[in-house]
C-alpha cells in the first residue's frame, strides 16, 4: 500500500538529513515500492560473507525484494518460500553499521508483521492511517497485533488528511474529519504524531524517484517528516 511506503521512504530520508546513518527495508515482499521511489533498480552485490549490500541514494541505504526479484515479475509465492524471502531480508544483508533501520511493512496483521516481530528486536511502530473509519479499523488491528507480540507503538501518523485546493486555497477533509484519529489515540493511550496533507506533488514527485524531503527539502510538506523523525528519534534514544 503505496500511502505506508511513502510515509516509510519520507521518514528514513527525513532520519539522514538530521545526520543519522539511515536504512529503509522494504518488507513488502508482495509490493515493493523502495526500488521505485529511491530510483534504483540495478540487482544488489554480494558482500565477502555472501550478505546482500544495500543499494544506496539520498544518503539513505536501501534493500527491497524489488532488487532481486525485477520491476514487473510477480511474486506469487506461498508461505514457506515467502518466511525464507523475509528471513534473508532480516538475516542477510551487511548493513555497515546503521544508526536506524526503517522497516515498511505491509498494511494488515498477517505472516509477515508476525514473522519480523519474532525474528528481530523492534524499537517500536508506528501506525499509519487515513481518517476514513474503515482505515481507522485496520489501525486497531494493527495496534492489537503489535501490544501482542510486546512490540511498542511509538504513535499514530494521520496521512492524506485535508486537501488544500490550489485554486481557492479551500480545505476539504477528503476522507473525513481528522478528529476520529485523535480520538482513537486518547482512547488507545498512543501519541498522534504528524499530520501529513493530500496533495499531488506527493505522489508525482515520488512516482519521479524523489520523495517528498528530497524534491522540497524547504517545503512545508517536507517539514512535517523532519518533525516526525525528531519526534521518534527522541523516542527511541537517538
Amino acid at each position: 500500500m503505496l500511502i505506508l511506503t511513502f510515509a516509510a521512504a519520507n521518514l528514513s530520508l527525513a532520519f539522514a538529513r538530521l545526520g543519522h546513518r539511515s536504512g529503509i527495508l522494504d518488507v513488502d515482499i508482495f509490493g515493493p515500492s523502495i526500488p521505485t521511489l529511491f530510483k534504483l533498480h540495478e540487482e544488489p552485490r554480494l558482500s565477502q560473507n555472501n550478505q546482500l549490500i544495500p543499494l544506496s541514494n539520498y544518503g539513505v541505504k536501501t534493500m527491497s525484494m524489488g532488487y532481486l526479484v525485477g520491476d514487473s515479475a510477480p511474486i506469487v509465492w506461498r508461505g514457506p518460500i515467502l518466511m525464507k524471502a523475509i528471513q534473508q531480508l532480516l538475516h542477510e544483508v551487511d548493513w555497515g553499521g546503521l544508526d536506524i533501520l526503517v522497516l515498511d511493512l505491509p498494511p494488515g496483521t498477517g505472516d509477515t508483521q508476525i514473522s519480523v516481530a519474532q525474528q528481530v528486536v523492534l524499537d517500536g511502530s508506528v501506525i499509519i492511517t487515513t481518517p476514513h473509519t474503515l482505515s481507522l479499523v485496520d489501525a486497531q488491528r494493527g495496534i492489537g497485533m503489535f501490544e501482542k507480540v510486546s512490540v511498542p507503538v511509538l504513535g499514530m501518523v494521520q496521512n492524506m488528511s485535508l486537501f488544500t485546493c490550489p485554486c481557492c486555497n479551500t480545505q476539504t477533509p477528503v476522507f473525513g474529519t481528522g478528529e476520529k484519529v485523535k480520538t482513537l489515540c486518547k482512547e488507545r493511550g498512543i501519541e498522534f504524531l504528524a499530520d501529513v496533507p493530500l496533495h499531488a506533488r506527493i505522489a508525482e514527485d515520488a512516482q519521479e524517484g524523489k520523495p517528498t524531503v528530497v524534491a522540497e527539502p524547504g517545503g512545508d510538506r517536507a517539514a512535517v517528516f523532519m518533525d516526525l523523525a525528531k519526534r521518534l528519534a527522541e523516542k527511541v534514544g537517538l
